[in-house]
């Protein structure tokens, strides 16, 4: 195969199936490169996928979006449409309808203008495990159209779209029990010829534009667009859900009883919520974006009133050459507020028996379905119980690989897989079965897949998880949970609440901005207070002088001793002294006190802060039994006073001190204001002076749990000058 260069730049290359497809490359604008694909969805067919979420070697950066496609492919059970939506889609249906006219695996064929209607035969022969996913089905067609384009000159070039969960009952014997939608479509694909392309290592974007020619006829010059499908709102209010609360809890309850039978390992039925969308789906796709960055992001308009917008956390299927990949999740528990209590999290799930359970089994049945279609030996697991962090749910996952062996291709690898484990259950096909006899309504897209199907012979696709479907302007987000035998149904079911929470407020919150991180402390109470930071050689005095800045602050370090001129010049509004090591003897410490007493400036002290002050003020200093370095305490605030304002009454705070405050000897003009839980004085303010001091370090990492730390120096800036009657801003 050779690919000829045009004259005007373009490539040119011949198809397996005897199509030449020439492309004309465009560089844009990197910046809001795909905004305009997303918004024309909102009215067009097609789709965006990206990956805002990255993992070395699993997902990377990038954003993929085709709009008004020139052809549709759709199925519903065994009978299968392909539409042209433009002229351009007329010349490719005249080609497509050439390679599947006489196909074996077809039962009927019937060819317009405009439109292909297909019927799939039934097998009429047994066919074996390892042949399987050569049987008469829906893919026969798509195997019909990967050929007729095949080749390995573009990676990009492809049908992508939306895989339904009914598909694998084309494959699997399992009864239909649960009464599916006169209108439901089981798969969704669509044949670009305008793709655009974003590429965020490099910051680039562009978009490829192609053409197709055979035996004289092609589609340059002609007509693209297509027509309207445009969202339409409903008017009626939906209920909740397909479940009553506490429905879900007993249904937990049925499978547990098939796990004491040995007819079920585990399972993973869902619950589905609904909610009146009132946004377009544009700017749901842009809130959940935003919410919940994931590796699989995606905005599929369907035609027919019909989108998907989702934040998939689990790749499908990913086939690159030879080489096929997945990354099997189960295992979840609920983020904490911040990093602290998200490190606590982690330790909590990487030391559950039931979550490790939970995943082993998937990545079994996963390497069982890998080991049907790879070469003997080639599947490996080459990632076990990683850790992916979600906007409110943190997952353990394993990554698995194999090489297809010969004869089996990406088609092949897909259908081994269907559906996911991870979305199913094991036995897989006695969990699906559990699953059509217990859940309370069909699937549809859910469990299924979305992604590429490329014409090189690879494929990009991600499980169909954290999806809410449009459909009449009806929003539906279903979740399930994995169920063992030692699952608790009211913990399960507050599962796939949580898990279906992100995207009800996707919906709901639609349009609006949210609020930055940043936001509680946009008001910058330090604003106008010049602070003076007295530094004892210590190595964290930067991130002090950092948070304090955070405030809007302006701070200035100097070494001790603090020469007289110092003070007179930078005429602080506050007087930090930072911590250090050895004690306040070694520096000094008494003389910084004093000079700034006699100007009647406040002090706030931090550690070794804290120690100096004591002894200045008449008491005395004791060596702890065991140092505490780079430790973690919980200490009892006893007054919030000015520092523990708006906190708990229990924080916990990161320690550096072999030395402390002995409290029996502590001037009376203090007040002890927080203590550990063994009586070690961690803070405490004077009574009539603007004089207070904390024992630990609030700019610790350690001190990060609920922003603790740098609320005390929000509390400590905009309180304690004030004490002293200067105003702060």
């Amino acid at each position: 195969m050779t690919v000829e260069a045009m004259p005007d730049g373009a490539e040119r290359y011949v198809t397996e199936g005897g199509i030449a497809v020439t492309r004309r490359r465009e560089p844009i604008a990197y910046e809001g490169a795909m905004e305009p694909v997303i918004d024309r969805l909102d009215t067009r067919r097609g789709a965006v996928f990206s990956s805002n979420y990255e993992y070395p070697g699993r997902y990377t950066r990038w954003d993929t979006g085709i709009v008004d496609p020139p052809l549709v492919l759709t199925a519903q059970r065994r009978t299968v449409r392909i539409e042209a939506l433009n002229e351009r889609g007329r010349v490719l249906l005249g080609f497509v309808a050439g390679a599947l006219r006489d196909h074996p695996d077809l039962a009927a064929f019937s060819a317009g203008q405009d439109r292909l209607d297909l019927t799939v035969k039934m097998p009429d022969r047994p066919f074996t495990e390892e042949e399987r996913s050569r049987a008469p089905t829906v893919f026969s067609v798509l195997r019909a159209i990967v050929a007729l384009f095949k080749s390995p000159a573009n990676g990009d070039l492809g049908l992508y779209g939306a895989f339904g969960y009914d598909l694998a009952f084309q494959f699997d014997a399992i009864e239909e029990t649960l009464e599916r939608r006169q209108d439901g479509r089981d798969l969704v694909l669509f044949l670009p010829d305008e793709i655009r392309t974003v590429d965020h290592y490099t910051a680039s974007a562009y978009i490829d534009r192609f053409t197709f020619e055979r035996d004289g006829v092609s589609t340059e010059g002609l007509d693209g667009g297509g027509p309207d499908a445009p969202f339409m709102r409903a008017n009626a209010i939906p209920p909740r859900g397909d479940h009553q609360p506490g429905e879900y809890a007993a249904l937990v309850r049925r499978a547990k009883e098939k796990f004491m039978r040995g007819d079920l390992f585990e399972v993973v039925p869902g619950q589905t919520f609904f909610e009146r969308c009132e946004s377009a789906p544009s700017a749901v796709s842009r809130k959940l974006k935003s919410i919940n960055p994931s590796p699989y992001s995606f905005l599929i308009n369907l035609g027919e009133n019909e989108f998907l917008i989702g934040a998939s956390p689990e790749m499908f299927v990913r086939v690159n050459g030879r080489r096929v990949e997945t990354c099997p999740i189960s295992g979840t528990i609920k983020r904490g507020a911040d990093a602290i209590s998200d490190s606590e999290q982690i330790l909590k799930l990487l030391n559950s028996k039931k979550d490790e359970s939970e995943l082993t089994m998937c990545s079994d049945v996963d390497r069982n379905d890998k080991s049907r279609v790879c070469e003997p030996g080639s599947v490996r697991v080459i990632g076990r119980r990683q850790i992916e962090m979600y906007s409110r749910l943190i997952h353990t996952v394993d990554h698995i690989e194999g090489r297809l062996r010969e004869g089996m291709d990406a088609m092949d690898a897909f259908l081994s897989h269907a559906w996911a484990v991870t979305v199913t259950g094991a036995p897989k096909l006695w969990a699906m079965r559990f699953l059509e006899k217990n859940e309370r309504s069909p699937r549809a897209w859910y469990g299924g897949a979305v992604g590429m199907m490329h014409f090189n012979g690879d494929m990009n696709t991600g499980l169909t998880l954290r999806t809410v479907r449009l459909k009449d302007g009806i929003a539906e987000v279903r979740a399930g949970a994995t169920l063992l035998y030692d699952s608790n149904p009211e913990e399960e079911e507050a599962e796939t609440e949580l898990k279906a929470a992100a995207m009800i407020a996707a919906v709901r919150e639609a349009g609006t901005t949210a609020a930055s991180p940043g936001a509680r402390a946009a008001a910058r109470p330090g604003e106008g207070v010049s602070i003076l930071l007295v530094d004892h050689e210590d190595s964290f005095v930067h991130t002090l002088a950092n948070y304090f800045r955070q405030t809007g602050a302006e701070v200035t370090t100097v070494r001790t001793p603090v020469p007289a001129e110092i003070f007179d010049r930078v005429a602080p509004d506050l007087v930090v002294l930072s911590p250090g090591p050895g004690n306040p003897d070694d520096f000094d410490c008494r003389n910084t006190i004093a000079e700034a007493r006699r100007r009647q400036m406040p002090i706030f002290g931090v550690c070794l802060g804290l120690q100096a002050l004591a002894e200045a003020y008449g008491g005395s200093l004791r060596t702890l039994h065991v140092p505490v370095h780079g430790k973690p305490s919980r200490i009892r605030v006893s007054r919030p006073g000015i520092i523990f304002s708006g906190l708990p009454s229990e924080v916990t705070v990161g320690r550096y001190h072999s030395i402390f405050a002995d409290p029996v000897r502590l001037s009376k003009d203090f007040e002890v204001t927080a203590e550990t839980e063994d009586g070690v004085v961690m803070a405490f303010e004077h009574k009539t002076e603007p004089v207070a001091a904390v024992q630990f370090h609030p700019e610790s990492i350690m001190s990060l749990g609920g922003e603790a730390g740098m609320r005390m120096i929000e509390n400590i800036v905009s309180q304690l000058p004030r004490r002293a009657g200067v105003k702060a801003a």
